[in-house]
């Protein structure tokens, strides 16, 4: 079952990263390698505390869920809700759009 979770979660972060600008999505690819493991999962915590005092100025909540993603590659009992979450995400982005197409007509 892990496996499969993995294989669903790098599907659907392969297609995000396609969507992103070329720079952002090389360092993203490059983290996402497996041996970036001892470099990834430091950087996942990090952005998770940072993503905690979102209060503060520079550190912001868009922290917390990056950091989440990051450390999903390495630990299996976050690959599903993790997946489950960007589903939701994207069918919430993609009923956005369209209501607001709807809005323009």
């Amino acid at each position: 079952m892990s496996d499969r979770e993995a294989a669903k979660l790098s599907r659907q972060l392969d297609q995000i990263v396609g969507q992103l600008p070329n720079r952002v999505s090389r360092v993203l690819r490059w983290l996402r390698e497996p041996a970036s493991r001892w470099i990834r999962i430091p950087i996942g915590i990090l952005l998770i505390v940072a993503g905690i005092f979102s209060i503060l100025p520079v550190l912001g909540l868009w922290m917390l869920p990056l950091g989440l993603l990051l450390l999903a590659q390495d630990l299996p009992f976050l690959r599903r809700p993790i997946r489950r979450a960007l589903v939701w995400s994207e069918r919430q982005w993609l009923r956005w759009k369209r209501s607001r197409r709807r809005r323009r007509s």
